[in-house]
């Protein structure tokens, strides 16, 4: 079932707090958040903002290699920030335990989640960015819930 939705259209990095605000109100209630889009489009810039708005004391930078990273808030609370562009196939997304990480209920960031189709979960915030040639950029946000199989998840794009 398909629920509410967000549309953003921004060009400076400095609308990016605003950004970041829309997208937490809308997702508040939803921990895994699966950000889609090209190489570029602002996928990891816009997590370390929502990580700031969300009072991580920490670091915040792509895992690009380690596959996860971790962040505390201030208030002792943990983020979580996967990147799967390199995953070769999802039982490596699954050896590492992502079902657990999903299942806590800690905000779950994930880059290029369309590697682990199947292992998402069934509610989520869906962050789909995009750059035009004149560099402004769109981020269209949809909170989900249930298990979309590749056609479905393809028309959303």
């Amino acid at each position: 079932m398909k629920a509410p939705e967000l549309t953003i259209r921004f060009r400076d990095l400095s609308e990016l707090d605003s950004v970041a605000a829309q997208l937490l109100s809308l997702g508040n209630s939803v921990p895994v958040w699966l950000f889609e889009g090209t190489m570029g489009a602002g996928k990891t810039t816009l997590i370390k903002k929502l990580c700031s708005q969300l009072g991580v004391v920490s670091l915040v930078q792509s895992p690009t290699f380690a596959l996860v990273n971790e962040y505390q808030t201030a208030e002792g609370g943990l983020i979580y920030h996967f990147d799967f562009y390199r995953i070769k196939n999802e039982t490596e997304a699954l050896d590492m335990g992502v079902e657990e990480y999903f299942d806590a209920g800690d905000y779950c960031f994930v880059e290029w989640p369309g590697r682990i189709l199947s292992l998402w979960p069934s509610s989520y915030l869906l962050v789909d960015m995009s750059t035009d040639e004149e560099g402004e950029r769109t981020v269209r946000a949809s909170l989900m819930s249930n298990n979309l199989n590749a056609t479905q998840w393809d028309s959303l794009r």
